[in-house]
């Protein structure tokens, strides 16, 4: 089985039902039960509806321990697949909803990750992101908590949320911040808005990866500019159909932007809300994008080289493929 990671994916949004639901009785947190359909899975139709029910899921995470157990449970479930290493997004706002801090949901993820080393051999590192729509004031203020509380496991810094919500440029103070103190930095661009987005992203952010990015095909002149700059996209395929970005797999852009040159990986974004995994991923692109063994541990080895980690770990996980 191809050796796999991954790079895009929110932490919060890899908990199962079957994992918000035992967290929810446990810590006697009520969840709306909208938040689940009929079948017991993720329930949301629109994007927007789909950022709410991610909410109500990640409201009952309430603990350092919680933050542990999630990410336990997701590394465990990658390493399941042979997935050797993965980079996950916390999010600080949804931390400090709950009334927690940023010490004790960073001490509860890095738990979390070094429990899963232990017990399956996997790599895990953190990106800390802003929210968007929550606002420039806001991310700056997770900035400067980023850069206060050095952590050997937080990588870099990133931002989700809305695409719609404010300007790139708006956020450029509290990312500036966070790169000057020698972290690397993504950010989602190119998803639900246009190539726009990520020209703007490209111009005022200084961003080593784009998250998503799919929007690029649109755009001749900055397809060109990708491929040849080799700015890693981190191409969530199962997420982009599920979310009505395209009909299906096989319309969705990924081997075309192989073809034109573009640093391509795969990723799971959030994983149940969207029915998918890192092994699904990969095995829907053998499927849907004719990929044969070599060109799957080419996106692994994509993903490693693009990888916010050391060297030291990159060779150590090269060695592995």
């Amino acid at each position: 089985m191809v050796k796999k990671a991954e790079l895009h994916v929110h932490l919060e949004g890899t908990a199962t039902p079957e994992l918000v639901r035992e967290l929810s009785g446990r810590n006697g947190a009520t969840i709306d039960p909208a938040t689940f359909g009929p079948d017991g899975d993720f329930a949301w139709g629109t994007f927007l509806e789909f950022l709410t029910a991610y909410d109500r899921a990640a409201a009952v995470i309430l603990t350092k321990d919680d933050y542990r157990r999630v990410t336990y449970d997701y590394l465990r479930r990658c390493a399941e697949e042979e997935a050797i290493y993965v980079e996950m997004f916390s999010s600080p706002d949804h931390a400090a909803a709950v009334g927690m801090s940023y010490t004790d949901h960073l001490d509860g993820i890095a738990a979390g990750i070094e429990e899963a080393k232990a017990d399956f051999g996997i790599e895990g590192r953190i990106i800390v992101t802003c929210v968007r729509h929550l606002g420039p004031e806001r991310a700056e203020a997770v900035a400067r908590q980023v850069v206060a509380h050095p952590h050997p496991l937080v990588v870099g810094f990133g931002m989700g949320g809305d695409e719609g919500a404010f300007e790139a440029a708006d956020f450029a103070p509290a990312f500036t911040h966070v790169h000057q103190s020698g972290l690397a930095i993504t950010s989602h661009a190119g998803e639900f808005g246009g190539p726009t987005s990520i020209r703007d992203t490209l111009l005022h952010l200084p961003v080593q990866r784009l998250g998503h990015g799919v929007r690029v095909i649109e755009d001749e002149s900055l397809l060109q500019e990708i491929a040849s700059r080799k700015i890693p996209l981190e191409l969530c395929p199962g997420s982009n159909v599920a979310t009505g970005l395209f009909d299906n797999r096989s319309a969705h852009p990924f081997k075309n932007l192989m073809e034109q040159g573009c640093v391509v990986t795969l990723n799971s974004d959030d994983p149940p809300f969207f029915k998918t995994s890192i092994g699904r991923e990969y095995d829907a692109a053998a499927q849907h994008y004719g990929l044969d063994e070599a060109a799957l541990t080419q996106i692994t080895r994509n993903a490693i080289a693009a990888a916010f980690c050391d060297d030291a770990l990159k060779e150590e996980l090269s060695s592995r493929l």
